[in-house]
């Protein structure tokens, strides 16, 4: 149930290893794409693999269910007002599957999840079928893969599998060794909800150091990269590298997960999301205040690049991207300023005008490096720009 970033992959994973596999999506474009064998996301080397499980007829795309085996719920889980986690997705697939339970089925739910979301769900397919209370298998395993890498990583990272109960647990376990040949964990249900929260909002912490790091070291007159380089010489440090802040559906989503549900426990987390947030508001006062003071000296309006609307490089992903909020206040405060907004991953953008990215650096005076993607690092440093490189293309 579920199509997307994780959902297709996995599809296609599964089916290449013998398993039959009916992928689900409401979009009924991403249905037609998959059917006719075209991909809708980015992923290095997944295109001619879906290709062949669609000629083959391991997989087919629909937009309804069809009765199977095995449930898999691969949906989003944005959250609401105020930070809350939104399961409606996840209520809607799972009520979407509940007519076509049977005895003996497994139901497993992949997307990120507040604890307590799959007793939640248990709950509700036995509400509605009681006559299935205890003959259903229900458990959660959580995805852990890198975009751009998701072919090796659904194969070959650890997973790990938590039922409500024993048995869902191995059931589970079962299914995901057809194809994957990292360990599988044993745990239950809430643990694995917790554990995928925990990688998360770990690295959501890891990342708010650096980018506290680049504020601290942008008003002492210090060059972070070259910091940072030096401070992880020492044997047991490993700082990350700054950016404009932290986007994606996992990391800049799951750790609210958790302060919403522990509010007076989680104060580490709650601030570096806190941090992460104020450094995309940062980079565009930064940006705006290098409009002005151009605009003052040259006695026009200066042409500025925005380079990069991913929240990380050569993705095309765009949920939750900093770099597309920075945009966004840049414009509204750019009173006729001609903006230049680059993404060379994405084809055409509803909101954005798409510039190539090498017009756009010759072109512009102000460029402001958003998102690290690896053309940019092509580009040759020009001292005759204002160049705010918030990424590190070239650590300067």
């Amino acid at each position: 149930m579920g199509l997307g970033y994780i959902g297709l992959p996995t599809a296609i994973i599964a089916a290449m290893n013998g398993v039959k596999v009916t992928g689900v999506d409401i979009n009924p474009a991403v249905v037609t794409k998959t059917n006719s064998g075209e991909l809708h996301i980015i992923e290095p080397g997944l295109g001619e693999k879906l290709r062949e499980v669609i000629a083959s007829g391991a997989l087919h795309a629909t937009t309804a269910p069809e009765v199977s085996d095995a449930y898999f719920m691969v949906v989003p889980t944005p959250f609401k007002g105020n930070h809350q986690p939104d399961i409606s997705f996840v209520e809607a697939a799972t009520r979407a599957v509940i007519p076509l339970l049977k005895e003996g089925d497994l139901y497993v739910i992949e997307s990120t999840s507040p604890v307590g979301t799959t007793e939640l769900m248990a709950e509700l397919i036995y509400r509605e079928r009681p006559e299935l209370a205890g003959k259903i298998y229900i458990a959660y395993c959580p995805e852990r893969v890198l975009p751009g890498n998701v072919i090796y990583e659904l194969v070959h990272n650890d997973r790990v599998i938590g039922g409500i109960d024993e048995a869902s647990t191995q059931k589970a376990i079962e299914f995901y060794a057809q194809f994957v040949k990292g360990e599988l964990h044993p745990t239950n249900a809430r643990t694995a909800e917790l554990c995928k929260l925990t990688e998360n909002s770990s690295r959501d912490v890891q990342i708010a150091f650096a980018n506290e790091l680049s504020l601290i070291c942008d008003k002492a007159g210090i060059n972070v990269w070259d910091l940072i380089r030096l401070a992880n010489k020492h044997p047991r440090v490993n700082i990350l590298q700054p950016g404009c802040g932290v986007g994606g559906h996992c990391i800049a989503v799951d750790p609210y997960f958790i302060t919403s549900a522990f509010p007076e426990e989680s104060h580490l987390i709650a601030d570096a999301r806190n941090i992460n947030n104020y450094k995309a508001k940062w980079c565009a006062e930064k940006i705006i205040n290098a409009m002005l003071r151009f605009e003052i000296e040259h006695g026009r309006k200066p042409v500025v690049a925005m380079m990069g609307v991913a929240f990380k490089p050569d993705i095309d992903d765009l949920r939750e991207s900093p770099a597309k909020a920075i945009i966004s206040k840049v414009m509204q405060s750019g009173n006729n300023t001609e903006i230049l907004v680059v993404e060379p991953n994405v084809k055409e953008h509803n909101v954005f005008k798409l510039t190539p990215y090498r017009e756009a650096y010759e072109k512009a005076d102000i460029v402001a490096f958003l998102t690290a993607h690896t053309p940019f690092k092509e580009l040759a440093w020009n001292d005759s720009k204002v160049i705010l490189d918030f990424c590190g293309i070239f650590k300067r």
